[in-house]
């Protein structure tokens, strides 16, 4: 599932309330001022409280956030992480 869900979250078998988690934070990374009493109305649709609505909405903005912060300060990636954001498998063993 992990690598399914690395090449496309939206078709690794994830659970309804967790694909429209999913769809939420993607939305609001890629489009944040679109995001609308609608989106938030999916979540709840889908058992989310306004406690666990704020802690997903805000989880996703610090990390948006700091990922911005680190590319514009132009911080490298870290040695364990791949090419594709991965960790890397060490080789060594």
């Amino acid at each position: 599932m992990v690598d399914r869900f690395a090449e496309d979250w939206r078709i690794a078998g994830l659970d309804p309330p967790t694909l429209a988690l999913m769809e939420f934070g993607h939305k609001l990374t890629v489009a944040p001022g679109s995001i609308g009493p609608a989106d938030v109305a999916v979540l709840r649709d889908h058992g989310f409280d306004d406690k666990g609505i704020s802690s997903a909405t805000q989880v996703v903005a610090y990390f948006n956030y700091i990922n911005r912060v680190a590319e514009g300060l132009g911080v490298p990636s870290e040695d364990w992480l791949g090419e594709d954001g991965r960790p890397s498998i060490d080789d060594e063993s």
